[in-house]
Formats: C-alpha cells, sequence, structure tokens
C-alpha cells in the first residue's frame, strides 16, 4: 500500500492527497533537495525529509561537479538542475525522479550554455530557467515541459539583461524572478510571468533593497520568498499572490549571508541552505509558514558550500 504526504496545510487537504495516493500507487513523500556548490565544485546533493528534517546524501549526485547550479522541481514527480560551471560554463539539465532518487540528464539541454540563473516552475506543467551569463548577460527564459521535457524558449524574456537572481513560483498561476546583477548594478526588480500565457509584467513594489546572489521559495497559493543577498544581507522579502504586495520578515536569516539556496514544502516551511559568510557554510535555516518564524536546522549540509541550487518535493500543489 503506497503513501502519500500532502503539500498544503489546508483541512481535508492531507487526507484526500493521501487517498490520491492509495489510488494512483505513487509514494511521495516531502523532501527539500541542495545540489551542486563550491568551494570546491561539487557534484552532492542532499536530501532533507520535511517530516523530521533528517539529511541524507544521494548516492548518485549531479552527472559533473558543478557551481552557479539553478533547481526547479514538478512535485511529486522529480527535480531538475540546470546550467552552471563545471569544467566550463554547462548547458546540462540533471533529473532527479522522486520515487527513487535516480538521476537521468535530459537530451535537450538549456538553449545555451548558462550560469547564474534563476529557477522556478508551474508544477505539473513546465520549469522556467531565467536570465544568467553565457558569459554575457541576458534576458532569456528556457521553459521545460514535463510532459515530454522538451524545451521551448520564451518570445519575451527579462525586463532586463541580468544574472545572479532568484526564482519562485505560485503553482498554477505565476513565476516570479526577482533581484539579480546587470554587471554594473544590483537591481530590485521583480519580473512575474503568468503561466496562463507567459506573457510577463513587473511589480510596482521590488524588493525591499537591490540585491543579487539571493535565494527564493514559495508557499504555493501564498507568498513567495527572496532571503538573503549581496552584503551580504540577513533580509527575507515576502510577497503575498493575493495582491503582489512585499512585507519583511522581522527575523530574516540566522546570518546575514549571500550565494544561498532556496527550497519549500509548501504549505508548511521554506527552507534557505549553504552560502557565505566570508566561507561557505553548511547551515539550513527553516522558516515556518504559520507564523513565518525561524529555527535553524540542528544537522546542516554534509559540507560547507555556496552557489548551489535547491528544489522540493512537497507532493500535489
Amino acid at each position: 500500500m503506497a503513501l502519500r504526504y500532502g503539500s498544503r496545510s489546508r483541512p481535508g487537504t492531507m487526507v484526500s492527497t493521501w487517498l490520491n495516493g492509495l489510488v494512483s500507487g505513487t509514494v511521495v513523500i516531502p523532501a527539500i533537495y541542495f545540489a551542486g556548490g563550491y568551494y570546491p565544485a561539487s557534484a552532492t546533493v542532499d536530501k532533507f525529509l520535511c517530516s523530521d528534517d533528517s539529511r541524507t546524501t544521494l548516492g548518485t549526485g549531479l552527472s559533473a561537479a558543478t557551481r552557479d547550479i539553478t533547481g526547479a522541481a514538478n512535485s511529486g514527480t522529480a527535480a531538475y538542475f540546470a546550467g552552471g560551471q563545471a569544467s566550463g560554463v554547462v548547458a546540462t539539465v540533471d533529473k532527479f525522479a522522486f520515487s527513487d532518487d535516480g538521476r537521468t540528464t535530459l537530451g535537450t539541454g538549456l538553449s545555451a550554455a548558462r550560469y547564474a540563473m534563476g529557477g522556478a516552475a508551474n508544477s505539473g506543467t513546465a520549469a522556467y530557467f531565467a536570465g544568467g551569463r553565457e558569459p554575457t548577460r541576458v534576458t532569456t527564459v528556457d521553459k521545460f515541459a514535463f510532459s515530454d521535457d522538451s524545451r521551448s524558449t520564451l518570445g519575451t524574456g527579462l525586463s532586463a539583461a541580468i544574472s545572479n537572481l532568484a526564482g519562485a513560483a505560485n503553482s498554477g498561476t505565476a513565476a516570479y524572478f526577482a533581484g539579480g546583477y546587470t554587471g554594473s548594478a544590483a537591481v530590485d526588480t521583480v519580473d512575474k510571468f503568468a503561466f496562463s500565457d507567459d506573457g510577463r509584467s513587473t511589480l510596482g513594489t521590488g524588493l525591499s533593497a537591490a540585491r543579487f546572489q539571493l535565494a527564493g521559495a514559495a508557499n504555493s497559493g501564498t507568498a513567495a520568498y527572496f532571503a538573503g543577498g549581496n552584503g551580504p544581507v540577513d533580509t527575507v522579502d515576502k510577497f503575498a499572490f493575493s495582491d503582489d504586495g512585499r512585507t519583511t520578515l522581522s527575523t530574516g536569516l540566522s546570518a546575514a549571508r549571500n550565494q544561498l539556496a532556496g527550497a519549500a514544502q509548501s504549505g508548511t516551511a521554506a527552507y534557505f541552505g549553504g552560502g557565505y559568510e566570508g566561507a561557505g557554510v553548511t547551515t539550513v535555516d527553516k522558516f515556518a509558514f504559520s507564523d513565518d518564524s525561524r529555527t535553524t536546522l540542528s544537522t546542516g549540509l554534509s559540507s560547507a558550500r555556496y552557489n548551489l541550487a535547491a528544489a522540493a518535493n512537497s507532493g500535489t500543489l
């Protein structure tokens, strides 16, 4: 008998998602995956079970030791880790099936070798990888359809050519790409891509300050969180999906940090892991969506690293 855990905290959802698992025969155990990073470049993929925040390290890591990598997930199915710098800049997209954590590498990678992108996903439909460097900064947004892992490139890209941005998504509605670096300045811009037609708008209210090398995570249906960034800073900005209004959490990261990664168990908590504080760290901060309070996991990453990526299996979104 299979067991499927839900991703939302709405009444009855946990039970209905569990029953769906009984019918479908799938096993979905919510978990956060942190992949790659630096220093030195790493192929490691650490997995944190959301049930008890325990960590294991996958026997099969990335297809190459990679930094400046980006992640997104088809929740309940697979995580995708894209681009980055390995022996050189790569267009590789590695896919980890949540059923057994097995890795495959897509036959079609990014539209060009690229690093320092932002990633977000419309779970069940497609992953979006935006911006980055080729080595020049670009506005490109590549879209991977989950039905067959085919790639297309959006006709409308980011509002500016930037790298070192962060992504998060309100699954079923829109992706948000925040912050970044133009090559001469940090930006506070938040671009929003509607999943209905992939049309882009730019929020009237951006980040609380211009910054890059930040991380994003989302409580789908409720809010996106963008944490850390150059300086470094401990800031966590929250954008409510109901009106795209921004607040800044009174409790930020446990330390000022940049070059970190973020992912979330939607309905429960966001996890921000790794990063740089004068050196790489193993720290994983967890923000409970019920009250936005922060705890720091007693078990961090398996090694100190930054310029890593994250993705989450939250079950059905």
